[in-house]
């Protein structure tokens, strides 16, 4: 299935969950969610009012994003997010 967002929302990956430093493995429910994801999908840069307003960060990339915001979905057994641009952090080179 291939998803297409609309306006300045971005679809993103977000990474698997790691170990801590320690070597304990935590349970999902009490783990932290990742805060780092891909880029998988962008929308047209469009604003609600339909200005062009450009997007800085094109598929591929891995960005950091804000802990609580955009929506999770799942599609084929794999999680994403669907966020607006404005609550990507930074783009991780």
């Amino acid at each position: 299935m291939k998803l297409k967002p609309l306006f300045d929302r971005v679809v993103l990956k977000p990474e698997e969950e790691k170990e801590t430093k320690g070597g304990i493995i935590l349970p999902t429910a009490t783990a932290e969610k990742s805060q780092i994801a891909q880029v998988v999908a962008i929308g047209s840069g469009q604003n609600s009012e339909g200005k062009q307003i450009g997007m800085n960060v094109n598929v591929g990339d891995k960005v950091l994003f804000n802990k609580y915001s955009g929506t999770e979905i799942s599609i084929d057994d794999q999680k994403y997010i669907v966020i607006r641009q404005a609550d990507i952090l930074a783009v991780i080179e």
